[in-house]
This record gives structure tokens, sequence and C-alpha cells, in this order.
């Protein structure tokens, strides 16, 4: 069954449900929910069923386009050494978020920022109601028990609301009650280390609260928060808490990226929080195949035989997303898939970071070839792949939908085995056996039959940890975690800088890549999308051979295009525009110590006197 819609497969959120939690409607815009009600919260609370709907109301708030259903997912995450927004710049739109230029005015800001605040109202609602509830209180013990597990997912996803409104835009307000019981409802900023130490602290009360996924009547709902999904979202928090980030002029740190002394403390909060997850494998484990995690998230959650995908966001009616439709392999409007995809582009370099033989995870995350008007797959120029995790092809959804129920993965357990991994490596000064093992085992999988290609695992720190930069930028490829990574590193503008030097040896076809081509020759021929991506990248006709082959020799090289076949600029599609020009130039605008954070929308100032923007970063 497909992991669509919220948790409640069974309920639909009532009117009364949403309305109930609008009753702060006087506050400010960036924490209002417009809607009269006649029912009181006691009574909305009153009932498993009731709160039921109340927390779906909370859940809705993560899907959509102002949530991971676009924003959060394929815009914000711009631009990294894997992928960068497409289009020309204008600090107006996506592409000055993507080229690091986004001016305080721009249209894609402020309505995920209202949501996750909309979100954080919710769930302060949920956080204040449920433990006076009479089915919380006096109910029988399963009602009780239903009662705390809402409790604990009221935190966890307050917890990811501010967590996301945090590492985007850094010190903001803070608040941990309903708009309504506020004195004021003009909240001047609170330092995000405070922010952060306090969700980490209610996510462990959360673990209390919220079952293992075994332990859950609706155990195959990754849509669901889960005790593995409260321990990995703490996990990631507490490395972000411990990691760099941005700092402001006036904070004891100076206008500089900075971590705080005590860093390690947060790190031995994510190992300890990853061991536990690992030490259940029955609760979650890799997924044999890579591609079929994501085929999961298109049409049959089944495919994710070993529940990898601890949490995803899902997509359902008028909150679906538009994942396969702006991002995603390209398909052209006349085809039986109808048109969709393109919205990112990968690096071109990042195409040849994967071992060109073993590695599995290329073809997955790398769109190389688009799907043209007669149905067929051609070759892309090396400039204009796309990410390819999310295809409108592997849906059953076809015409002028936009919307495609495509879920959204926000933690896999790959994810859980390589921040454990890092931890372990940070902790111990140098890998211990287990961090090896872990790092080990998601390679493993991405290098199934040809394990000899592996290479040894470094078993120094600083070696390790350049080995877990590497795979964490092999495993998660276009599912928005490049950029925050670099950034928790504060690796993001020397990784800008490498990645453009890379592009320019590739354009003039020097160092690595010399043997790279200029041209290809290609033709269109057919695709199925029931095959393994694999299958369908060895099979691209191209002139030279397979496909192995041809991107690593020099061929033709240009001059007069053989007979039947189109030209293909490869290598030369990179021009000095892609790499560093002011419309398209990879993240043209990046400033170090200025523009890791976006600045607050002017809306959301002008709304609130308490509020400027004192990061420096526009």
């Amino acid at each position: 069954m497909k992991c669509i819609a919220m948790f409640f497969r069974n309920n639909i959120i009532t009117a009364a449900a949403i309305a109930t939690l609008a009753l702060a409607a006087s506050c400010k815009k960036f924490i209002t929910i417009d809607n009269p009600s006649t029912v009181t919260l006691d009574r909305e609370f009153e009932t498993v069923s009731s709160t039921s709907s109340a927390l779906t109301g909370v859940y809705a708030l993560m899907a959509g386009s102002d949530g991971y259903g676009q924003r959060l997912a394929n815009i914000f995450p711009q631009s990294a050494d894997d992928f960068k927004a497409g289009g020309n710049y204008s600090a107006l739109d996506r592409r000055g978020i993507g080229m690091y230029g986004v001016a305080p005015v721009n249209n894609e800001l402020p309505a995920s920022f209202r949501r996750f605040y909309m979100g954080i109202e919710r769930a302060n609602l949920c956080i204040k109601y449920i433990p006076l509830s009479p089915a919380y209180l006096n109910g029988s013990e399963q009602q009780k028990k239903d009662m705390r597990r809402m409790l604990g997912e009221a935190y966890t996803l307050r917890a990811q609301f501010y967590y996301e409104l945090v590492r985007n835009w850094g010190d903001l307000p803070f608040h941990d009650v309903p708009a309504a019981d506020l004195a004021d409802f003009s909240l001047p900023k609170t330092d995000r280390d405070s922010i952060y130490d306090r969700v980490l602290g209610d996510l462990k009360i959360a673990e209390e609260y919220v079952p293992w996924r075994t332990e859950s009547t609706d155990a195959a709902n990754a849509t669901r928060i889960t005790k593995a999904a409260v321990k990995g979202i703490r996990a990631r928090i507490a490395l972000t808490r411990g990691g760099y980030s941005l700092r402001f002029a006036h904070s004891i740190y100076g206008q500089q990226m900075a971590r705080p002394a005590d860093y390690l403390d947060y790190y031995k909060i994510a190992r300890d929080e990853c061991y536990d997850i690992i030490q259940r494998a029955s609760e979650h484990d890799l997924t044999t195949s890579y591609e079929n995690v994501f085929r999961a998230l298109h049409s049959n959650i089944a495919l994710d035989v070993n529940h990898e995908i601890i949490l995803c966001v899902g997509a359902y009616g008028n909150n679906s997303s538009s994942l396969g439709y702006y991002n995603g392999v390209r398909h052209a409007a006349g085809s039986r898939y109808s048109n969709g995809g393109g919205g990112n582009i990968a690096i071109p370099t990042y195409f040849y970071e994967f071992d060109s033989i073993a590695d599995v995870r290329r073809d997955i995350t790398i769109g190389s070839y688009e799907i043209d008007a007669s149905s067929n797959k051609i070759l892309n120029t090396a400039a204009n792949m796309t990410d390819g995790k999310f295809r409108r092809s592997w849906t059953n959804i076809g015409g002028a939908a936009q919307t495609l129920n495509i879920e959204w993965p926000l933690l896999r357990f790959s994810d859980v085995l390589l921040m454990f991994a890092e931890a372990e490596n940070e902790l111990n000064n140098g890998p211990t056996a287990e961090a090896i093992a872990a790092y080990e085992k998601v390679r493993k999988r991405a290098y199934a039959g040809n394990l000899d290609r592996m290479g040894a695992t470094p078993t120094n720190k600083n070696d390790f940890f350049t080995a877990l930069v590497k795979e964490r930028y092999l495993e998660f490829g276009g599912e928005g975690i490049r950029k925050y990574d670099l950034i928790r590193w504060n690796l993001l503008y020397s990784k800008i800088l490498e990645t453009r030097a890379k592009l320019s040896q590739m354009m003039l076809g020097e160092g690595r890549y010399v043997n790279v081509p200029a041209i290809i020759y290609v033709k269109a021929n057919s695709y199925n999308p029931e095959n393994n991506v694999v299958a369908e990248e060895n099979t691209l006709s191209l002139y030279g051979g397979v496909p192995s082959k041809v991107f690593f020799e020099q061929g033709l090289g240009g001059g007069t295009t053989p007979a039947g076949y189109t030209a293909k600029a490869w290598r030369n599609s990179i021009n000095l525009e892609f790499i560093s020009g002011d419309n398209s130039g990879f993240a043209r605008y990046f400033e170090p110590n200025k523009r890791e954070l976006f600045p607050l929308p002017s809306d959301i100032i002008n709304e609130n006197n308490k509020l400027k923007n004192d990061c420096g970063c526009f």
C-alpha cells in the first residue's frame, strides 16, 4: 500500500479540527491560522479520534508546495556540488536562492516561513491540550497510550519545523505555547543554540511516548513518526547544533562561521541515538536495491522491503507535491507520460565522482538522458543533466497533472549509518570498528557485485572524515542534504571553489577529464520505465559503443556527424557562463560568512518591529 496522505489513512481532516486550531488568530501573520470556530479546544482534544484529526492538521503542514512538496525539497537546498537550480538569475525567485543572491523580497521565502510557524502553532496547541484531555488522563490504557503517542508526535513535528526554520534563517522568534497565551505577539529573536537545545530536550521526551515501528498498528506506514524517526531527527539536529553555522556580528563569535566549544557533547547525542536505531535491525535496515528505495516513494512502499525509509512526507490531493514534475528526469510534453522534470541541474563533474563501473547510485541519482516527444530516451548534454531519483514515468499519473503524489524521503537508514560513523570518528579521534562497519555497509550496497572496486577504508580520523564527506555526497545526491552538510562542516565555500576548478578542467579537457569526450553522438531509442535504471543507462544508443566506454574516451571530437546520429555537446556544453557567469554561474553570488543563511523576508519584518536583518546575508 502506498504511503499516501498522512498517517490516518481512514481519517479525513475535519473542518472542526482545522478550525479549532485557529483560535489564536489574533497573532501576527507568521503564526496565524485564519478560520473561525464554534468548537472549543478542550472538546477538540476530548477523544482519541478528534485528537487524531487535530494532529493530522500538524502533519499536513509538512506537505504541499510550501513544504516538502516543493520549496523545502527542491528550492531551499540549492546549490551544492551535486545539483544547482536551472535557469537564469533573479534575486526575486528560486534562482536567487540557488545562486546565493537572494533578496529579502524574494517571492519564494515568505510562504514557507509562515507555513512552518503555522505548524509550530498547531503543534503547540496539541502539546498544551493533549495532557488535559479526558482520554489522556482517565481513558483506557489503550486510549492513554494513543494520546501519549500523539503528544510525542506533536513534540517531534514542532522540533522539525524549528529545525528547518533555524538552519535556513538562524536566530528566530521562539514560542512553545499557543499564541493566545503570549503576552506579546511581536517576539524578538532567540539564539539558535537555545532553540536547538530546547527541541533536543523535547525529542528526548518524545522518545518515551512514540513506539517503534513494529510496535505500531500501522507498521508499514512510513509517513507516521516512530521512535526511530524521533531518534534520527534528534541525531540530525544534534550534529547541526554541534556543527558550524553563520553567526551574527553581535554574537560572541562575531560575523563568521563558528561552532560551539562543547560541540562533542552533541556528537555524543547523535552517536547514541543512531546506535540505538542500528541495534534494532528488525525495525529498519538497508533495502538491498538502492533503486527500489526511490521507486517505493512513487508507487508502492512495499518495494522498500527493509523499511529503509524511516520517515517520508506524504502527498495527497490538493496538498500533494510537485516532485517529479518540477524536478527529476525531464519528460517532453508530447510523450506518453506527459511533461515534467528538469528544474534542477546536475553539476557535470558530479557524474564523474561515481565509480563508472561499480557504483549503481550514479544512474539513479543523475538523469543523464531525457524522454523525448516520441517517448524514447536520448542523452542530455553534460550541462543539462537532471536529478534522477524522481521520475514522472515511475508514476501512473498522466495527462496535464502537475501533482504526482510522490513522497519525500525525510530520513533514511543509510543516513543513520553515516551519521553514526561520523560521530564515532569525531568522538574517538578516529574510526572505531563499528564506525567502519557502518560506513562500509552503505558502500557495499552501492558496489554490490563489484566489492573489489570499493577500495580500502581509511583508519585515521582526517582521512575517514574525508571519505565520509565523499560517501554522503554519493549516497544522498538530490535529497536536499548536501548543502546543509557542507554548511555544518564549514566546507561550503571550499567545495564551491573546488567545483568551479573541476568544471574549468572539464571544459578544457584537462587533468582527470582529459579523456572526457567533447561531443557524443547519439540516437533516440526505446525507453521502458519498468526496467531497472542501470539497464536503461547501459542501452543508450551512442556512437562508439556502450556508455561505460563512450563517456570515458575522446571519441570523434567533432567534425562530421555520423549518419543517423545527433551531436550532443558533452564536455563542450560547459562554458564560462555555466561556471561563473552572472546569469547562470554556479553559486555565482556566494560570499563566505555572509550567504550561508537567508535574509528574513521583508513581509515578516514589516509585521514584527522587533525583527531586523542583522545576519549580514544580503
